[in-house]
């Protein structure tokens, strides 16, 4: 073994421009693969931040209809007895906020909009919700007072600022259509693009009264910390609401399908991208070993001829690859982690380009990688391993001549 390693560094080190270009293109493969891999992982983990943080929460309890139905924001199905929901989950120390959620239309002057409309308890939002932090201009809500948060896209659509008066069309829960007169009082500029874009908030007790909620509310968000392992803390919250059988409990993956199924889509075209990358730098590898192979077709005869065995000599070959590839992937390791380390540190700017429009993720402006360790190795690994397999090929085929005519190959 020890000489089939010399042997294989030799020849290496005897084509070292053609070792050169074949390994820098495996790296720029490698150095691709990471930077892409990490980019959309940090898109998909701060996407999930952003859903928990301030969309979702870690899971909500809703009636069962209101769950089937949730698309389209009906009032008609609520959670009846919210205080009695909240000293359930009281006994399990979890933070809960109630809130009403409906469709509606916002006129500003001579311009309207369909917007999703919150109504929150200011008092309370703020144990399972980080909306808060992202109040730009302006104050939060306060309780009691006829006020609105808006998102800065949705403002700047409105031509609104602080101070505006809003009207806000909506039906209640018997069908009939109000009329909201609100102040902006907030201007959010929010890590999620839903919340920018087309949703507006109101006190709850504004809304209760207007819109015949008598108490009732579209859900209650939960918080709870993401390390812990939701099935189990959706079984303990299911078995605390026993006593309440028309409601259900759905955690924020289940909430925010859409964005799961446009994750896994974009996961599985980025994968194709990496595939056709890496294809290229084998066409770069498989044409070196093909004409390492076919230069030295006379040497492999004489091999074979002072009794060497052929599988010793593919072996050679298989490790000439190997190093090829181990080369190849170390560099496009040091070049795709420092791509990636300045992605996570810095990041990178992309409201230029994409300025308000939402791209699947619940992400805008500033897209951030991620450190993906399995990722890194396999990488590597598999470098090497394709830089083999794709070198058997030809050391094959020149195996399978006789040794006679290796002897007289030109």
């Amino acid at each position: 073994m020890k000489f089939l390693l010399s042997l294989a560094w030799k020849n290496l080190s005897r084509y070292r421009r053609r070792t050169t270009i074949t390994a820098v293109a495996l790296a720029v493969g490698v150095a691709v693969f990471i930077w892409m891999d990490g980019w959309l992982l940090g898109a998909e983990l701060e996407s999930r931040r952003n859903i928990i943080w301030y969309e979702a929460g870690a899971a909500k309890v809703l009636n069962q209809e209101y769950l089937e139905q949730i698309q389209n924001l009906p009032l008609k199905q609520v959670v009846e007895d919210a205080a009695g929901v909240e000293r359930a989950l009281a006994s399990l120390g979890l933070e809960a906020t109630r809130r009403a959620v409906f469709s509606g239309e916002l006129f500003l002057g001579e311009g309207s909009l369909f917007v999703k409309a919150v109504a929150l308890d200011p008092a309370t939002d703020g144990r399972v919700f980080r909306l808060q932090e992202t109040v730009r201009q302006g104050r939060f809500l306060q309780t009691g007072e006829p006020e609105t948060l808006l998102g800065e896209w949705l403002a700047r659509d409105l031509g609104a600022a602080v101070g505006d008066w809003v009207t806000v069309r909506a039906r209640s829960r018997f069908g009939a259509f109000q009329t909201l007169d609100l102040q902006i009082v907030g201007i959010l500029n929010c890590p999620n693009p839903v919340i920018n874009q087309g949703t507006i908030f109101l006190p709850l007790d504004l809304a209760d009264q207007a819109l015949e909620l008598e108490g009732a509310v579209s859900e209650i968000a939960l918080a709870f910390p993401e390390w812990q392992e939701p099935e189990a803390r959706l079984g303990q919250i299911r078995r605390a609401l026993a006593g309440f059988p028309e409601l259900a409990v759905a955690d924020w993956q289940e909430l925010a399908r859409d964005f799961l199924a446009i994750a896994e889509g974009k996961r599985a075209g980025t994968g194709m991208l990496l595939l056709l990358i890496f294809i290229i730098a084998a066409v770069g590898i498989s044409n070196t070993m093909l004409m390492a192979v076919y230069e030295r077709v006379r040497e492999i005869g004489m091999m074979r001829a002072l009794g060497m065995r052929d599988l010793s000599i593919r072996l050679a070959f298989l490790l000439e690859a190997g190093g090829i590839g181990l080369i190849g992937s170390a560099l496009g390791l040091v070049l795709g982690a420092a791509l990636n380390w300045y992605m996570v540190r810095w990041g990178l700017d992309l409201s230029a380009f994409i300025g308000d429009m939402q791209v699947g993720y619940r992400v805008h402006s500033v897209f951030r990688s991620a450190w993906h360790p399995q990722a890194l190795v396999g990488a590597v690994v598999f470098g090497v391993l394709a830089s083999m397999l794709i070198s058997f090929i030809p050391s094959s085929r020149a195996l399978r001549k006789r040794i006679t005519d290796c002897l007289r190959h030109v």
